[in-house]
């Protein structure tokens, strides 16, 4: 029996990546039987029994000798040898021999926070990208997990790491956060306060690493609402005139052609953030007294130009600084 070569092209998924996969099928004489090769996962070693069943329903015959398939499996003598030639394959063989569309054009499989498992799927993080992530009651994730946020915060990605393949994931989140003073919810003095004594909410807050609220832009501590602030009348700015002001303020960064001022680099920084004298001696003195690390010195630049393009101005004045301080 002569030997009969095909191939066809088809695709395999390493997170949101597709790498171009070549299928090499060689018929040959021997023992009839379908030898698999390469590095595929457990859905193409059962691509055998399917592609058996496939052609038993649709009156095929496999021919006789040996065919080894490299990587994925491929149907000999139903098609011409050219019919393959630009086609990217990628579907789901059902045992009836139809062709049923396959999940994985765009993984988006729910898994729990960062992601991974055995096949490295996306997490919490990548499925909020260019969105906003909350995470209520934050000391109450476990430590791993909070961990797992420093990375995706820094770079905007998420790198899951297996013993044979590193995958990326895209992780350009908005991360809101809320958490109570302790761990009984009061905290405080007064009416309320926790009787665990100040030990509670000290324990209860070093659960968040410096390092991961060094990556949190504005930590804010918000009073509880009393009864004479519910009888006050609303402010005169709504949400829908808060939205407004927001848009304008992303537009006008978006028009200075560096992005967005949450992903600026150093050198544009400096370019479109650098505050007048008093607002630079004012972050001179304020990082000396706050130790602020070199990435805490940036972001303090980073909110303090966001605060002027909310107010509409050019510069970035003192008084922006020390807002963002």
């Amino acid at each position: 029996m002569s030997q009969i070569f095909a191939t066809a092209t088809t695709v395999a998924f390493q997170g949101l990546e597709a790498r171009r996969i070549e299928v090499q099928v060689q018929m040959t004489g021997g023992t009839p039987a379908i030898v698999v090769v390469g590095l595929g996962d457990k859905t193409v070693s059962e691509a055998r029994e399917r592609v058996r069943a496939a052609f038993a329903s649709i009156g095929l015959a496999i021919p006789p000798g040996r065919l080894i398939v490299n990587l994925a499996p491929a149907a000999i003598g139903a098609l011409p040898h050219d019919a393959l030639d630009g086609v990217v394959c990628f579907c789901e063989v059902g045992l009836d021999g139809s062709l049923a569309s396959a999940p994985g054009a765009l993984p988006a499989a729910m898994a729990a926070h960062v992601g991974g498992g055995l096949r490295a799927k996306p997490g919490e993080i990548s499925l909020a990208h260019q969105g906003v992530l909350f995470l209520d009651e934050l000391p109450e994730f476990s430590q791993q997990a909070l961990d797992a946020l420093r990375q995706p915060l820094e770079t905007g990605q998420v790198l899951i790491a297996r013993a044979n393949h590193h995958v990326t994931y895209p992780a350009r989140i908005l991360l809101a956060a809320a958490m109570n003073p302790c761990r009984c919810g009061g905290g405080g003095v007064g009416v309320g306060a926790c009787r665990r004594g100040p030990r509670c909410a000290i324990d209860y807050q070093a659960q968040l690493s410096g390092p991961l609220l060094d990556r949190i832009d504005i930590q804010l501590d918000v009073p509880p609402v009393t009864a004479a602030d519910l009888a006050l009348p609303s402010p005169p700015e709504g949400a829908a005139e808060a939205a407004a002001r927001v848009m304008r303020a992303r537009d006008a960064q978006s028009s200075l052609g560096a992005g967005l001022n949450a992903v600026l680099d150093q050198a544009s920084l400096e370019k479109i953030a650098t505050p007048d004298a008093p607002g630079a001696a004012l972050l001179a003195k304020a990082a000396e007294s706050l130790a602020l690390s070199a990435r805490a010195y940036h972001r303090t630049l980073k909110v303090a130009r966001t605060i002027a393009d909310l107010d509409g101005s050019d510069a970035v004045p003192r008084i922006h600084v020390a807002e963002a301080a």
